[in-house]
């Protein structure tokens, strides 16, 4: 396999967020929006690929990285990297968003982090399913859920010094889809991005998939922590129980082009990204007069059930003007995009429809 040893060998690259195109929304700690026209395209490239992070980006060195497995497991055991790469490798193609994206679209807006819509990106994880290797350590029958903590740590309300740290079912862990992920777009993970090793979950908001991976704890009760049951839940949100834990992606879709404020003229071809963790999207519905009418836009084939939806729609504009440009993505479940955001009190899963105002030359 070309991969590992590639990954052995190579230097890891870090973002320098002066030098690309993604727009820096907080500095310390690094979060960073994609800019929404290169989702125009199933694969963002890493130099656009949005960045979210909670604390400061720690620097670990691969070949002295390694990953305990403990708590209600048979055999526990400490694993490093190439020992890790040589339980097999997989690649999935999927969409990865934060919970928040779109937070600066509620009125008010709520706490943390102001995303506009650019807290999201698609590309290719490539890694070993976390079941292989909970399969060497043999989990407990007792195990409920599985804890991942990862290095990254800092202050938290009240001063404590927590670490980043999630768990998931011990279903959903042991789900062939879920990754312990080595590379994104074929290229070893940078360091904001988890480097060395970063747990993926294909369908969950992005919170889930813990970076910079440490140690993974097999419990026999839910687990309870700052960014399991203080953050990352529902609070007032009308479609989730009090305090349910943030997980699936709700469906959305974006509008990569044009992009707000272009002039167009003649027909033009609208293009966008879909996606749901709920489903595969099964319509993209287009409006060119901010909701009043609708068409069906064309939806390309996906890659694989976790990739993007990528959509495209010819429009002319009846007459020069400005234009109010709308996209509302349908799933499998039958679910659809609000016409207005969402509001919940930390600000989460608001997929209100992307609006874009254009103006047609004549």
């Amino acid at each position: 396999m070309p991969l590992p040893g590639r990954l052995a060998q190579s230097t890891i690259q870090t973002m320098n967020p002066s030098s690309g195109d993604l727009r820096v929304v907080q500095a310390e700690p690094l979060n960073a929006e994609s800019p929404l026209r290169v989702l125009a395209e199933s694969v963002t490239p890493l130099e656009s690929f949005f960045v979210r992070s909670n604390f400061a980006v720690p620097q670990i060195d691969a070949a002295s990285w390694n990953l305990s497995v403990e708590g209600l497991v048979r055999r526990p055991r400490t694993i490093g990297l190439q020992e890790l790469m040589s339980l097999g490798e997989t690649t999935i193609a999927s969409v990865m968003e934060c919970a928040g994206n779109g937070r600066r679209l509620m009125s008010p807006v709520p706490e943390g982090t102001p995303w506009e819509l650019g807290a999201v990106s698609a590309g290719t994880f490539t890694g070993v399913p976390l079941r292989r290797l909970l399969e060497v350590c043999e989990v407990d029958p007792r195990g409920v859920e599985v804890v991942f903590r990862g290095a990254d740590s800092g202050a938290v309300d009240g001063g404590r010094v927590v670490h980043f740290e999630r768990s998931l079912p011990v279903a959903r862990a042991l789900d062939a889809t879920t990754l312990l992920v080595w590379a994104m777009n074929g290229a070893p993970l940078r360091s904001e991005h988890g480097h060395p090793v970063r747990l993926f979950v294909p369908g969950n908001y992005g919170v889930a998939s813990v970076k910079w991976l440490e140690r993974i704890t097999v419990v026999d009760a839910p687990f309870i922590g700052h960014f399991q049951t203080d953050r990352y839940v529902y609070r007032r949100h009308p479609l989730h129980a009090e305090d349910e834990s943030v997980t699936r992606m709700h469906v959305r879709s974006l509008i990569s082009a044009p992009e707000a404020g272009d002039t167009v003229q003649g027909t033009i071809l609208v293009r966008g990204m879909a996606w749901s963790g709920y489903g595969g999207v099964t319509a993209v519905a287009f409006s060119a007069d901010g909701g009043a009418t609708w068409q069906d836009a064309r939806l390309l084939a996906a890659s694989s059930s976790h990739a993007p939806t990528m959509w495209e729609c010819e429009w002319t504009p009846p007459v020069p003007g400005d234009y109010e440009l709308v996209a509302r993505a349908t799933d499998s479940t039958g679910e659809s995009q609000p016409l207005e955001p969402v509001w919940n009190e930390l600000g989460y899963a608001n997929n209100v429809v992307h609006r874009v105002r254009v103006t047609a030359q004549g």
